[in-house]
């Protein structure tokens, strides 16, 4: 018998039978062996910490374009608070940790340069629009290694494509990490606000910080031993009402205050017009985008989604460095 599968057999030991257990996975587009160590959402947790997709998320922006310090948040913290809330709540619950944590890991890879504001520009110039779920799972299944993919498991591809609001993961593990992107992103959003001035902790209203907490720290852990608490030997992942309709007023709040301030987001406008700019500049000299790209349009993919695919997986700094190289004099760059 391998390590690995006396790891599976310990899973049916000691997990809850509502847990996806690794040896019943609906396993990935193509075949392939089995490791002899890892189960196989370890061995998918794996292949996303060692994609580049992944390395970019460090300098991709969370929310602040430009934040004047080293404690901000970016997409690559952003996925790790996310993955450690969500391991918390899969371990409580006795649920498949690897599962969870290839989930968290995976859910934001396709997020455009610029935060949020990168998402709606190439969603406005693609045909048919562009999502960072979607784009999340295109990049797991395509644009990886070279036009191979990662070759995921069906359930973390699940999980990555319905980690939204809207929708609902066919596993616990990925209903885990749904919330637990919410719970960490409201939460070090405020932390990130309140750090650079733009909110206190006395501007939450009243009204959800009675229920929720009068800290980042309190609020995590209200959430989290919530939704463990509600969850326990249950087919679901729940909070209960008065912690969901906070936390929901909470994110509400958010919104108003601080993902639509005009403090935070005063360069927006700048980085929707970089982002434009690039996108026709590739859809008429697509010759300058890496051989891979290019394949893709020669072998019929259609060419704005595949420019798409291109600026989306830039990060920040090299989208910058792009449009200075195309539009900046020399002489003039810094």
């Amino acid at each position: 018998m391998t390590i690995r599968e006396e790891m599976e057999q310990r899973e049916h030991q000691l997990l809850s039978p509502y847990a996806a257990f690794s040896d019943r996975s609906e396993g990935r587009d193509r075949d392939e062996p089995a490791c002899d160590i890892r189960p196989v959402y370890q061995r998918d947790r794996d292949r996303i910490l060692h994609s580049r997709a992944f390395r970019r998320l460090k300098n991709k922006t969370q929310v602040f374009l430009t934040p004047k310090g080293d404690h901000y948040r970016t997409r690559m913290s952003h996925t790790l608070e996310v993955s450690q809330n969500a391991r918390t709540i899969a371990k409580a619950l006795r649920l498949n940790e690897d599962l969870v944590e290839a989930v968290a890991l995976g859910h934001d890879l396709g997020h455009a340069p610029f935060g949020h504001v990168g998402e709606y520009m190439l969603g406005s110039l693609c045909e048919g629009g562009f999502k960072h779920n979607e784009q999340s799972v295109r990049i797991v299944e395509k644009l990886e290694k070279h036009g191979k993919g990662l070759n995921l498991t069906k359930e973390v591809r699940d999980g990555i494509l319905n980690h939204q609001m809207s929708s609902r993961p066919a596993t616990l593990e990925g209903r885990i990490v749904r919330l637990s992107d919410k719970i960490a992103y409201i939460n070090h959003d405020v932390d990130d606000a309140i750090r650079a001035g733009i909110l206190s902790e006395e501007d939450i209203p009243a009204k959800f910080r009675d229920v929720l907490g009068n800290s980042v720290r309190m609020r995590l852990n209200t959430l989290i031993h919530n939704i463990v608490t509600n969850s326990i030997g249950k087919d679901d992942i729940h909070m209960s009402g008065e912690v969901e309709e906070a936390m929901k007023g909470l994110r509400q709040f958010m919104f108003e205050h601080l993902y639509h301030n005009p403090v935070a987001k005063g360069e927006e406008k700048k980085a929707k017009e970089l982002l434009e700019r690039l996108f026709y500049y590739y859809m008429r000299h697509q010759e300058q985008m890496p051989e891979q790209f290019t394949g893709m349009i020669a072998a019929g993919e259609k060419k704005d989604r595949v420019v798409c695919d291109y600026i989306a997986g830039m990060t920040d700094q090299y989208a910058i460095a792009k449009f200075n190289e195309y539009f900046v004099p020399a002489p003039w760059q810094t």
